[in-house]
């Protein structure tokens, strides 16, 4: 395997943005992860509400992964070969995305039968990835190697702003006299609100981040319009994108592992917390009871808190790294968060449920800044959208993985109890952790 990854010069003289350039080049987050935070909160319960059995669920959550998979890559790849005068590389790929993706959370809620929520989510989350993947390319784009952690922290700051909101949708609606009851098998009023107010969320953050940040045309823009002429069509498209794999970086590969075992233990979480807490401190495993309901809405706070907690740590975790380094913080923080998952099942009330949330809320920081951080030092400049999106493999192989067996397990291996399957995902993320101290990171030799 080729592992030699040189990035031009240029990238390292790019000029020094200001607090405010910054904030306005992520806060399309916001938006991107508003939705995100809806599907993670609210679709194992829309999916239970319509008629899926526990040990169905994280087969229906493949959508997710498997649309990851085929998009992201693809998008990083059309990204990089595009250059727009008005428009610049990624915003336009921001812009469709937004379109889409709004379009969706509007169409969630209004399911009437699973298989047409199975169908949503496909769609959602295709959508989502159109927008995000090119945000990650961004901050390798604009900003010198030294504002990289500052760029993927502020963010990391969105994305937990974005989520905190979301998450506790439903139960400020229900605190409003929404009505949170399933009538005849349908969605409740509150998460139907919710998502039609992260349509709106989303569409109009991406298009701040949209109007406000400009993009630097390539710097000899008549080779680069030569050389997108001369790799024009699916075929040598196909070929670059599948090439990828074997001109990965060392720091790539290694990073690979690191990320695998970190998304199972995410998705396995995002999959399970509403079936686990309701059986373990609401005492139900009836999705069209009350009870069940309460702790969908539980969930929503529960996330509430590990995104709140992300979104202050992101400016904390950079400093620690300064003093230390990016893989002793990431090792820290990803064993803090494992340790934390696994803790749910000794809880038996619902407050304390909020505790083990601060846990894996500073590991969820990390997750969204350190491993792009890094990575990003080891990229050449001109793939970087590309290898952004082949990154993001790494992200969904494992989920989908874990859609296809965490269901047997569950049922066969586990006792048939879905807070089981969290503890697993802690150990997950534990290990993850200690496979970061393996890596290696640029800017401990810089």
């Amino acid at each position: 395997m080729d592992t030699t990854v040189t990035t031009p010069r240029a990238a390292a003289t790019k000029p020094r943005l200001s607090f405010w350039q910054l904030w306005n080049m992520s806060f399309g987050f916001f938006g991107i992860q508003f939705g995100f935070a809806l599907q993670n909160a609210n679709t194992s319960r829309i999916f239970s509400t319509l008629g899926a059995n526990p040990d169905q669920l994280a087969l229906f959550w493949l959508a997710a992964p498997v649309t990851g998979l085929l998009v992201q890559p693809v998008i990083g790849y059309l990204s990089d070969n595009t250059w727009h005068p008005t428009w610049g590389r990624r915003r336009p790929f921001f812009f469709l995305g937004a379109v889409l993706a709004s379009l969706a959370l509007f169409l969630m809620p209004n399911s009437a039968a699973l298989w047409m929520a199975v169908a949503v989510l496909w769609m959602m989350d295709a959508a989502i990835n159109v927008s995000m993947e090119p945000f990650r390319a961004f901050v390798g784009d604009k900003l010198d190697a030294s504002q990289r952690t500052a760029g993927f922290a502020m963010q990391t700051f969105f994305i937990g702003c974005g989520a905190v909101i979301a998450s506790l949708l439903p139960s400020i609606f229900s605190h409003y006299g929404v009505s949170n009851v399933p009538v005849n098998g349908t969605i409740p009023d509150t998460v139907r609100y919710s998502f039609y107010s992260g349509a709106a969320v989303f569409l109009l953050s991406v298009l701040w981040t949209v109007l406000t940040a400009k993009e630097t045309p390539p710097e000899n823009l008549e080779q680069f319009r030569a050389e997108r002429k001369q790799t024009r069509g699916m075929g040598y498209a196909f070929a670059e994108i599948i090439g990828g794999f074997g001109r990965m970086p060392k720091t790539m590969v290694q990073l690979a592992f690191v990320q695998f075992f970190t998304w199972i233990a995410l998705f396995a979480m995002w999959i399970y917390t509403g079936t686990a807490i309701a059986d373990t401190v609401w005492h139900t495993t009836d999705a069209q009871s009350v009870a069940y309901q309460d702790a969908g809405n539980w969930v929503g706070t529960m996330f509430a808190v590990y995104n709140g907690v992300s979104a202050l740590a992101a400016f904390i975790l950079p400093i620690f790294a300064k003093y230390t380094s990016r893989r002793i913080v990431h090792t820290t923080c990803l064993i803090i968060g494992g340790l934390s998952l696994a803790s749910i099942l000794t809880i038996t009330t619902k407050e304390m449920l909020i505790v083990p949330m601060i846990g894996v809320g500073i590991a969820w920081a990390s997750i969204l800044t350190m491993p792009y951080a890094i990575l990003a030092g080891a990229l050449p400049a001109r793939r970087m959208g590309y290898y952004m999106g082949l990154f993001n493999f790494f992200v969904v192989i494992p989920q989908i993985v874990s859609g296809v067996l965490l269901g047997g397990v569950t049922k066969h291996f586990l006792g048939g109890h879905t807070v089981n399957t969290l503890v697993l995902g802690g150990a997950s993320m534990a290990l993850a952790g200690i496979l970061t101290l393996f890596v290696a990171d640029k800017a401990d030799h810089e």
